[in-house]
């Protein structure tokens, strides 16, 4: 299991264009958002900060009830830390989903995995950034989702949706206890 530690550092690697997080004994992480995408700062070193270890555990007990391999959980909580901390404002892309009428007062929280659909399919994200009305979620299957005929996420890949297009699905990534009676 991937632990945080302070001697991780981010960086932007001007030879392969993207942002990375040095993670000691030659071990590198290169984050999956394209440049345009990216915060100033992030073009300098920056440790590995306090709020990113918090995130980054908050997001990686969140994907422990997920049924993805552990390499394919680090990638995906490393992106999430990554998005939160890096990632441009930008506005919600929210025409790619349906509207969702009945939210029965779902309230958005960061770590809350949702459901989004839309004509070409549906499939769960991880909200790793909460807005008042909109929130930067990240994808979390495997397979491709289009949201078009031509544009598609793929894993790991954050997008910034209005909040009256999700649907709760923390219920499906959480154990819940079973009593046994007799």
């Amino acid at each position: 299991m991937l632990k945080p530690k302070d001697t991780w550092n981010w960086y932007y690697d001007k030879s392969d264009d993207a942002l990375m997080l040095d993670l000691g004994e030659e071990m590198l992480f290169r984050v999956n958002l394209p440049k345009k995408l990216l915060v100033d700062c992030a073009f300098a070193s920056n440790e590995f900060s306090v709020e990113d270890a918090t995130s980054f555990q908050i997001f990686y007990e969140k994907t422990s009830r997920t049924s993805l391999s552990e390499p394919r959980r680090a990638e995906l909580v490393l992106n999430c830390v990554a998005a939160k901390r890096f990632h441009v404002p930008v506005q919600p892309k929210s025409w790619f989903f349906d509207y969702q009428p009945e939210r029965d007062g779902y309230e958005v929280e960061e770590g809350d995995f949702i459901h989004l659909q839309n004509q070409y399919g549906e499939g769960y994200f991880m909200v790793v950034e909460c807005g008042e009305n909109a929130s930067l979620c990240v994808y979390i299957e495997l397979d491709e989702f289009n949201l078009n005929g031509s544009k598609k996420l793929r894993f790991a890949e954050p997008i910034k949706v209005m909040h009256d297009r999700m649907l709760c699905a923390n219920a499906l990534f959480i154990e819940n206890p079973v009593a046994l009676v007799s």
